[in-house]
């Protein structure tokens, strides 16, 4: 590892310039040796107001939060109270300048989640990341890849893998209860932010509160705007960043990973062959107010080819699906042979076998999958014990570049035919354009 006087050298050093890149595939390889379990651990956070604010919280129930790290010092004074010990940055390129850091969280918007992240794992320190895994395609095998590299711990930030339901109900599938499952459909009532809407033709002063260059990080500089009465639009930060395509992944970015990521796991999905989409009010600056999108899997061992049906802005699936079930506004539907499991919850942890009558009396499998002391402390023991958890970059990778996927078919209108070993879109230079991004200087990403 670097000294603390040359890690910035190193980090920005070797700086990609943006073009998409593709790693050979190869196994896993095993994490670094296991620690004593009465260690505590030293953990930054980056992004310490908002989601990350419960995320310092619940490491710090075991666990030393020695920085914390926030372009917003408003959204950070939270955090400051509860842990006035912990040496505070604004710019998480100092914090990891200056830290010896035994794991970083990354809960900031996702246009920034890569940066951070990769530059951890090139200094050997094991990573949390709040979902969506990252804001491009590119960036989720990029951050697939480092993992594999420098044999660190990480998890993504979709709590309901952890819980136990999820893990019954994945259970329930592959043990066959609901027979071969070829369609699935996933619905979501957001976007709960603006979306379909221009870039704001008016500039405001920026906060004296707010690093707005770091704020914007990698992306194209614009001018700071705190929104209008009566237009929707409050201002990109703290909150309604989602729904521009700079910043963030809109509906499906914001919650695939969290109501897509049963029918992902228990069924062992990977990429798609081919997505395609629907969408309405889509333009280049934001996302669509509601947008359905296809997703072909191919068959993979004893499983046939998948469709995935996924629908926002309130959507829902066609009724027929369930006769006489009013289907909630948010969930997922797996249909099979011999049945179908419905969840009417985002992350899977209360499911239905139907028709309920014909699965009255069925005795549900056992537990095959290891049960969960919760996302955080599964990837926190999983530093001390050398196990990696259940959601970790080598199953969040996978699952955050499909579903970013859906993005490129709604921004182009295109079908898009996709090569995941050679990361590339066969059919569309548009598309292939929108699988990675350009960095703004000094933002450029590490290589681990």
């Amino acid at each position: 590892m670097p000294t603390s006087t040359s890690r910035r050298d190193f980090l920005l050093g070797s700086a990609l310039a943006g073009g998409a890149i593709a790693f050979s595939a190869c196994s896993t390889p095993a994490p670094r040796r296991a620690r004593s379990p009465n260690d505590r651990l030293r953990i930054g956070v980056v992004g310490c107001g908002g989601k990350g604010l419960s995320d310092m919280q619940a490491c710090a129930r075991t666990h030393d939060i020695v920085a914390l790290c926030d372009v917003d010092q408003n959204q950070a004074k939270a955090a400051r109270e509860q842990q006035p010990k912990a040496t505070f940055y604004d710019d998480w390129r100092d914090l990891l300048d200056r830290e010896k850091l035994d794991g970083l969280v990354v809960s900031t918007p996702d246009h920034t989640h890569a940066g951070p992240a990769l530059a951890a794992m090139a200094l050997g320190m094991h990573v949390f990341v709040q979902k969506p895994l990252t804001h491009t395609v590119q960036e989720a095998r990029l951050l697939r890849d480092a993992a594999r590299k420098a044999r660190v711990i990480t998890s993504m930030g979709n709590q309901g893998t952890c819980l136990d339901g999820f893990r019954g109900a994945a259970e329930c599938v592959r043990a066959g209860l609901i027979g071969n499952v070829g369609e699935v459909h996933v619905w979501t009532d957001r976007p709960i932010w603006p979306q379909g809407i221009n870039r704001p033709d008016f500039v405001d002063a920026i906060p004296t509160t707010l690093r707005w260059d770091l704020w914007l990080g990698p992306a194209a500089w614009r001018p700071y705007a705190k929104g209008r009465d009566g237009s929707g639009f409050s201002g990109y930060a703290p909150f309604h960043w989602r729904g521009f395509w700079d910043f963030g992944t809109g509906a499906i970015g914001d919650m695939a990973c969290h109501i897509a990521n049963l029918p992902f796991f228990a069924l062992e999905l990977d990429a798609p062959t081919s997505v395609e989409a629907t969408a309405e009010g889509a333009n280049h600056e934001t996302a669509p107010k509601r947008s359905k999108i296809t997703f072909q899997f191919p068959a993979r061992g004893a499983r046939g080819p998948v469709v995935m049906h996924w629908y926002d802005g309130g959507m829902l699936p066609p009724a027929d699906l369930l006769p006489g079930v009013k289907l909630r506004s948010g969930g997922f539907l797996l249909v099979g042979d011999r049945g179908k499991l419905y969840s009417p919850t985002d992350y899977g942890e209360r499911f239905e076998l139907h028709p309920q009558q014909q699965f009255a009396d069925v005795r549900l499998p056992g537990p095959t999958l290891p049960r969960s002391p919760g996302v955080h402390d599964e990837w926190l023991q999983g530093i001390l014990t050398g196990t990696q958890p259940m959601a970790n970059f080598e199953y969040a990778g996978p699952l955050t570049e499909a579903m970013l996927l859906g993005n490129l078919a709604v921004r182009t209108g295109e079908r898009i035919e996709w090569d995941a070993t050679n990361l590339r879109v066969t059919n569309s230079a548009a598309a292939q354009q929108l699988v990675s991004k350009t960095y703004r200087r000094g933002f450029e990403l590490p290589t681990v």
